[in-house]
């Protein structure tokens, strides 16, 4: 086992793993900017090295910097967390060449799977559903019309190298194609430095329901259930839960084999997330493979009792899963607490929280690095808390995740408290009838409500 690991990361998602790497008696490098100085993961590491100033790009994603940094604390490991750098396959392959371990999977798994229309092709070998669509990159308009037509509409044209909702246009009839084509392109072209697409049937009206799996070196895969991540606002997720409101036994032992069998496609190593489409039918449909750590991992964690980080750990280190056979109890949510104001467009709310009280109580969880008298900066991503709870049913999740919500208080910006208050008490997501694109044509916020 490691005596030593860096984490490549900031916030939530690198004191997550400070806190398991201390149970396991590993010791923890925090590396972080000038403006995450203030930063509980940097307070709580047990070596913390500046890498840099506020941009990421600078920070962050300086791999230079973060190798030197491993090599002068002596660093035997990097844990990339979520985000930046962590499905690099670059940085992966840079970690093994200067004999750091990568706590995640070999560079040619980050690749065969970053791709998403090499991935599609490797899920059809292995009798993956997939969505019907191009056989791989569509190299100009005159073949995406032909497909579109033969797929018929709508389609959706997506960026290979995409992610977030960036190089994604929804086509309804052929006129709109032309436009919708170039503009992905460039879109993905700027984001990724890459313009490649392909084109796909679009599902109306899905549900976004993925798979949790487990790989270690010996060959061995398994996964641990299912979330829903359904309910999401410009393709990016607001909430999650587990077990999905519409799972069913049949249905999660097709889709739990149908993950396995996509993993076994790279001989997967480590913690990784087949993501599915869902319709109404329960028909399910390949959309992607995530090979890192997800944000919304802790409702898997409650739900089968693991600690996915120390399963990531361990199998970095080459040793063995020792996995009992899948066994989830009771119902757990996960609501993203984002400095943002949902009464004026979601627009960011950087700043000094003055007030920190985040709540407790039974099977209640927060993962956050911020406390009162915290900056949250500008120049990253809004999320600064999760609130995870958990029950024994659907319904006192609910219950406890609105009680837990009124209990936390966050003064001095803004927040989505307010959304997720209003959310526990919607008729729909009581029932748990809701799609992907439930939050943006159904779901009113009403900011006169508390």
């Amino acid at each position: 086992m490691f005596k030593k690991i860096l984490i490549a990361n900031r916030g939530e998602i690198a004191l997550r793993v400070i806190r398991t790497a201390k149970e396991m008696g590993i010791k923890t490098v925090a590396v972080y900017s000038t403006a995450d100085a203030d930063s509980l993961h940097v307070k709580f590491a047990d070596e913390a090295v500046c890498i840099g100033p506020a941009p990421s790009r600078e920070s962050y994603l300086k791999i230079p910097r973060i190798l030197a940094a491993a090599e002068i604390t002596n660093a035997e490991a990097i844990h990339p967390g979520y985000g930046f750098l962590s499905e690099n396959a670059e940085f992966s392959r840079i970690c093994e060449e200067h004999g750091i371990t990568f706590i995640g999977p070999k560079p040619y798994m980050i690749q065969a799977m970053g791709d998403k229309s090499t991935a599609k092709e490797n899920m059809i070998k292995y009798g993956v559903p997939v969505v019907p669509g191009s056989d791989g990159i569509v190299p100009d308009l005159k073949t995406a019309r032909r497909l579109a037509k033969e797929i018929g509409y709508p389609v959706i044209i997506k960026a290979t190298a995409g992610g977030g909702g960036r190089g994604m246009r929804i086509v309804r009839e052929e006129s709109e194609l032309e436009k919708a084509f170039d503009t992905a392109r460039n879109e993905a072209g700027a984001a990724f430095s890459n313009p490649d697409v392909y084109i796909e049937k679009f599902i109306e009206d899905p549900r976004h329901v993925e798979i949790q799996i487990v790989g270690d070196a010996h060959g061995y895969i398994t996964h641990l259930g299912e979330r829903d991540c359904s309910l999401q606002r410009r393709h990016q997720k607001i909430l999650e839960e587990s077990p999905s409101p519409i799972m069913t036994p049949e249905l999660r032992e097709a889709m739990g084999a149908a993950a396995i069998r996509a993993a076994e496609t790279v001989q997967y190593i480590g913690a990784g997330t087949i993501e599915f489409l869902v319709d109404k039918h329960l028909n399910f449909y390949f959309m992607e493979m995530n090979t890192r750590i997800q944000v919304e991992h802790p409702v898997t964690e409650e739900v089968t009792d693991c600690d996915l980080i120390r399963d990531q750990i361990t199998v970095a280190a080459g040793l063995p899963l020792r996995r009992k056979p899948l066994k989830m109890r009771g119902h757990a949510i996960e609501c993203r607490i984002n400095a943002e104001d949902p009464a004026n467009g979601f627009r960011p709310s950087a700043g000094r929280i003055n007030v920190f009280h985040p709540p407790g109580g039974h099977s209640v969880r927060v993962d956050t690095h911020a406390y009162s008298g915290y900056v949250v900066p500008p120049n990253y991503d809004s999320m600064i808390a999760k609130l995870i709870v958990s029950a024994p049913t659907r319904t006192e999740a609910i219950a406890r995740m609105s009680r837990a919500l009124d209990e936390f208080v966050v003064e001095g910006i803004k927040t989505t408290i307010p959304y997720h208050k209003q959310l526990m008490r919607d008729p729909n997501f009581i029932k748990g009838e809701f799609t992907t694109h439930y939050l943006e044509k159904q779901f009113v916020f009403n900011p006169d409500l508390h």
